[in-house]
């Protein structure tokens, strides 16, 4: 026995592949593992209350535990009711359509739908709560709508003299950067809730304390902060594992390309995003594009922390189904430098200028809500150059950076 052991070690020492994997702890300590570590000094904030928590399937600790198991399972913790944002609790409802009141079936705590009937938690579903807990991931863009949810919840908060507590997590974007054009009022909606750009740069413990302070919500607000996070990270430098955050975002790729080819295919008609084909967010195709020269006219632009690459392509679900599409396929080489609004406006323009009679926009309420406002039609109209664009958004990004810089947690 001994002599096989000793064989056994000779052999992993020349083949050091088949040692077990060295498992190296995240650089980034979230919300949750903070509040819930052994010597915690949040966990008094949430001891003796009976907790509500919003929160789905992107809720998770480091080691992949959703946080309303964690909760549910700890002695400290009275788990009395759930919230679910657009997809549910578990995140099984596809984008877009209702999700109903039930029971959670791993833990049998009630859920409340926050994409239902309701898009803020109503004082009946508030009864018997001492206070809301938050955690759910976001991606960085105002147009995705759990950061929605968080400012609906802030506001029945306030309502109800609820505190909040935010078990923050981070932007995978990184906390550097914010690009895009304000909100108009009239152009106010679920995709577009709050007074921010549409990448806006902050966690959402963050965009918490910007919305309490720039919207006057008045709720008490408490945020648990990671540790060890920094805004110029993006989320490959945290050593955290991603986690869907909706079914058409299973990775981080999806992630940092969301805001990119989202916000095109919600501008223009005849083009999609990857959504109904193995690549959300990863393309952009048409039937009336040609691959090889949309390529080469992008590549030529040298946007930073990205490449195109040729594709063609035939999505099995959706608006597109069995359609044969051409187009490019989004490569990020650098994830740090890639500015996801920038290269949108480029893939716009660029598509005006290469195929004029087909660049058709959808209805003025569809673009309006993505971009804020339509004065983004008016200049693509008027053959203005991507830069001039971007430049035209100075002055409303710098009131915005202004009320920003006063939320902001982290270095």
């Amino acid at each position: 026995m001994k002599i096989a052991l000793v064989l056994l070690a000779s052999f992993i020492a020349l083949h050091p592949a088949l040692a077990a994997p060295t498992v190296t702890a995240p650089t980034v300590q979230l919300g949750i593992d903070v509040l819930l570590e052994q010597d915690s000094t949040y966990i008094s904030l949430v001891q003796g209350k009976r907790i509500g928590l919003v929160t789905n399937q992107s809720g998770v600790d480091a080691a992949l535990v959703p946080t309303v198991d964690r909760l549910a399972d700890d002695p400290r913790v009275s788990l009395v009711r759930l919230f679910g944002p657009e997809h549910g609790i578990r995140g099984e409802v596809p984008a877009g359509e209702k999700v109903d009141d039930g029971r959670d079936p791993q833990t049998g705590v009630p859920v409340v739908s926050l994409y239902g009937k309701d898009r803020k938690p109503s004082k009946a579903a508030l009864e018997g709560v001492d206070m809301l807990m938050f955690d759910i991931q976001d991606v960085g863009s105002r147009t995705y709508t759990y950061i929605s949810t968080l400012g609906e919840v802030m506001r029945a908060c306030a309502e109800t003299n609820i505190p909040l507590v935010v078990l923050d997590r981070p932007n995978p974007l990184s906390g550097l950067h914010f690009e895009g054009p304000m909100i108009e009022d009239r152009f106010r909606s679920f995709i577009g809730w709050g007074p921010m750009p549409v990448t806006h740069g902050m966690t959402l413990g963050e965009a918490a304390r910007f919305f309490n302070d720039r919207l006057k919500i008045g709720c008490e607000l408490h945020v648990v902060p990671m540790r060890g996070w920094k805004r110029s990270m993006i989320w490959d430098d945290t050593g955290l594992t991603w986690t869907i955050t909706s079914p058409h975002i299973p990775s981080v790729t999806q992630a940092y390309l969301y805001a990119t080819t989202g916000m095109v295919s919600a501008t223009l008609q005849g083009v999609n995003d990857g959504v109904g084909s193995t690549m959300p967010f990863e393309v952009i195709g048409a039937e009336f594009i040609d691959a090889s020269k949309f390529e080469e006219s992008l590549q030529a632009i040298g946007l930073p922390g990205v490449r195109f690459q040729a594709i063609y392509y035939k999505p099995f679900y959706a608006s597109f189904k069995d359609k044969p599409l051409r187009g490019v396929r989004l490569k990020l080489t650098d994830p740090g430098t890639y500015r996801p609004i920038r290269t949108s406006i480029a893939i716009l323009t660029t598509l005006r200028t290469m195929y004029p009679e087909k660049f058709l926009f959808k209805e003025e309420r569809p673009v309006g809500i993505h971009w804020g406002n339509t004065e983004l039609r008016r200049q693509l109209e008027s053959g203005l150059g991507a830069d001039a664009i971007i430049d035209s958004w100075r002055e409303g990004n710098a009131d915005f950076a202004a009320a920003r810089q006063r939320a902001l947690i982290y270095d």
